[in-house]
């Protein structure tokens, strides 16, 4: 059912930016946010936000999100469903980023609007060790730009990384970019190639952060990565969990089975993806308690790390 869903509201081939756009707009708009999620505009470090909370949960922690959108559509408004999914199960604000799209803005744009915005939270006085990182598709491959980005200028990291189907090849190289074309119900090597001109600009798409599955992954935090089978970025998800074990991140990836991309936001009418987001969520939540007593202010101590890669069978029905 979701399958024949999403290949009816599938972007038409030749369909332009501006069309996607506007086609996303009306789709999201369709299926109005739960009356206990609240959502605030707000911004950090000159960055626009919108601040995420659920009408009952006590906010302890931070997640800073990132949306997906192949760098070139969706906003931080329209990600606010699954990110309050996110915030739910982590009992955490989540602050989402609406970071500066391309083809108006290509690369470095959303690279350079996504580390403002946490050096703002940092700023603001909260401790990474009470911060973490979330996001989906072009979001998930964003996340891991920010996390490498921020340890290479010296910025204390967040205590994890929640990204689901990470978009971190922009050089489309992945062979389920191939072997998944026909199953994937959203996604084809056609239409990420198009966006991908629109957003790096003439630049070399290897670029570590525009792919951070070509970046030094050393020092990261622990990453918890989700995919679908039936998606063409799985290679993606598969070969940023390897990339992140061989430099000591400790890595948990779980492909669940037949399911398309970025399946979590269909929360509604999936059992797999609740069942997912409520992984994840047991995941972060294990995260932020393994860092008490770790001092809030100031540069984390780095703990000792070992190669840890947890490679979970989803639950299907």
């Amino acid at each position: 059912m979701v399958d024949a869903i999403l290949r009816r509201a599938a972007f038409p081939p030749d369909s332009d930016v501006n069309e996607q756009r506007q086609l996303l707009r009306e789709a999201v708009s369709a299926q109005p946010l739960a009356a206990e999620i609240n959502v605030t505009a707000a911004a950090l470090g000159g960055v626009p936000t919108a601040e995420i909370t659920v009408e009952g949960v006590e906010s302890r922690h931070v997640v800073l999100y990132f949306h997906g959108g192949v760098y070139v559509i969706g906003d931080a408004f329209l990600a606010a469903d699954l990110a309050s999914q996110v915030g739910r199960r982590t009992q955490a604000k989540v602050i989402s980023v609406d970071y500066r799209l391309a083809p108006e803005h290509p690369y470095p744009a959303a690279v350079e609007d996504a580390l403002a915005a946490y050096e703002a939270v940092l700023d603001s006085g909260i401790a990474p060790s009470d911060i973490a990182f979330a996001g989906e598709s072009a979001g998930g491959g964003l996340a891991i730009a920010t996390l490498v980005n921020a340890r290479d200028r010296g910025l204390p990291l967040p205590v994890a990384a929640f990204v689901m189907s990470p978009y971190v090849d922009l050089t489309l190289a992945g062979t389920t970019m191939v072997s998944k074309r026909e199953v994937d119900p959203l996604l084809s090597p056609e239409l990420l190639q198009a966006r991908v001109v629109n957003y790096t600009g003439g630049q070399d798409a290897s670029l570590a952060l525009i792919s951070p599955i070509f970046a030094d992954l050393s020092g990261l935090p622990p990453l918890i990565i989700q995919a679908g089978s039936h998606e063409v970025l799985l290679d993606d998800a598969v070969r940023l969990a390897g990339r992140a074990a061989s430099a000591d991140v400790p890595v948990t990836l779980e492909i669940t089975p037949g399911v398309p991309h970025v399946f979590q936001a269909y929360h509604a009418i999936l059992d797999e993806a609740t069942a997912a987001l409520d992984r994840a969520g047991e995941l972060l939540v294990a995260r932020f308690d393994a860092e008490d007593g770790v001092p809030k202010t100031g540069k984390r101590e780095r703990r000792p790390r070992n190669p840890e890669v947890a490679v979970r069978p989803a639950v299907t029905k």
